[in-house]
């Protein structure tokens, strides 16, 4: 009695793609079976050794106009199974329908829920003037360096003549459905501090611990302040301030020795608001006043602050806009917290969108015992077989002719 699509995604969230050897292969192969069931067109891109991109088209009657892309990726993050109620890779379902499984959230349903409004759309007979292409990516969950980063800078990507472009967003408990049109540049940054050696018996001046305690203390203030501003201004999301977290501390040789150099990581995620150039001047000027011998080096600097457009004189925010009020969802518009494989495709100046349409759902990608309810799934296809009719059929551009 199980709705077939339901069972589908269950298949997918059985294949076992958790990092650090996520099983590519089987689901590249399960993405393309189902592909061609459909009656896609299948393209793999091999962008470096052991990471493919599969693309699924479905030709549009006007394959000059700019396409859809439906982008997603196969890889999760690794879990923790004693705290795990049921298997995370077994996809069982609850009493309630709800799926337990590691990338139910995160992002194998949006996978599924792309290929499956599509099946509807198809069996309903319906062609659009422009082509959609599903994009299934590796490695997001690792930064995307071996995966979307990668595959934008490539001829395929550019083949595909993107006109705009739909991604992952997040899980919303509340009735509205979350909506990204930009996202924070991850900065990860280590402070080095050197400074004078000795006896761990003796009171020695200028040590690299002492630099350490200014570095710290100037970085975490600025994260409470940071976080008292999110607190006291109820119109804030955690997308419009700068979080800030120390992550990584290193030095010491032995407990009686002072050591000569130590380091500590953080990682900060800027809003698109902030001037970067500016933030980066701070954290120098952090560095300065903790002493001499204090130097820092960026493991991470993103640097692009592309927005989408989400004014309604914009074609493609109009036509996902007018679904969503045709079919009276609540849209709450954000800064996304973290980082996506949308930020790339942004970075190469295509307009992207971050949603995945969970509502009335606990936020758990990450987390234990990650769940999707079927109802919410399947309502979710309901949603994308609305909006892809209205995205594949957005009238020529000017550019377009």
């Amino acid at each position: 009695s199980e709705d077939p699509s339901v069972t589908l995604f269950r298949e997918y969230l059985r294949i076992d793609t958790v990092h650090p050897k996520p099983d590519y292969d089987a689901a590249v192969r399960f993405l393309e079976r189902v592909g061609t069931d459909l009656g896609l067109a299948c393209q793999k891109v091999e962008v470096c050794q052991g990471r493919v991109v599969l693309i699924l088209t479905w030709q549009g009657t006007n394959p000059r106009l700019r396409s859809v892309l439906l982008n997603s990726h196969t890889d999760v993050v690794p879990v923790f199974e004693e705290h795990w109620t049921y298997p995370p890779f077994e996809a069982v379902k609850d009493s309630q329908g709800n799926i337990y499984a590691r990338g139910a959230q995160d992002m194998k349903c949006v996978s599924i829920q792309y290929l499956e409004a599509i099946r509807r759309l198809k069996a309903e007979g319906k062609c659009f003037a422009r082509t959609i292409h599903l994009t299934f990516v590796p490695d997001e969950e690792v930064g995307g360096h071996k995966g979307m980063e990668m595959f934008v800078r490539r001829p395929e990507f550019r083949a595909l003549n993107v006109g705009f472009a739909l991604d992952e967003g997040l899980a919303s408990p509340s009735d509205t459905f979350s909506v990204f049109y930009g996202e924070k540049s991850p900065w990860w940054i280590k402070v080095k501090c050197a400074g004078s050696p000795g006896h761990g018996s003796r009171f020695i001046s200028n040590t690299a611990a002492e630099k350490m305690h200014k570095v710290i203390n100037s970085f975490l203030a600025f994260r409470e302040s940071e976080k008292q501003r999110l607190k006291s201004d109820s119109s804030l999301t955690l997308g419009d301030v700068t979080s800030l977290n120390m992550t990584m501390l290193e030095g010491g040789v032995s407990f009686n020795v002072v050591p000569s150099e130590m380091a500590v990581g953080f990682d900060i995620r800027i809003p698109p608001t902030v001037d970067l150039k500016a933030f980066e001047e701070q954290v120098a000027a952090w560095c300065r006043g903790a002493g001499d011998g204090v130097t820092y080096e960026f493991h991470q600097k993103c640097m692009d602050q592309h927005v989408t457009s989400t004014e309604e004189s914009d074609p493609w925010w109009k036509a996902f806009s007018g679904v969503c009020r045709d079919m009276k969802l609540q849209l709450k518009l954000e800064i996304f917290p973290a980082a996506t494989d949308s930020r790339y495709i942004r970075a190469v100046r295509h307009p992207a969108i971050g949603f995945s349409p969970m509502n009335r759902t606990p936020v758990l990608l990450h987390d234990h015992n990650e769940f999707l309810n079927e109802q919410v799934f399947l309502r979710g296809i309901d949603i994308y077989a609305c909006l892809l009719p209205a995205l594949a059929s957005v009238p020529p551009l000017p550019a377009e002719g």
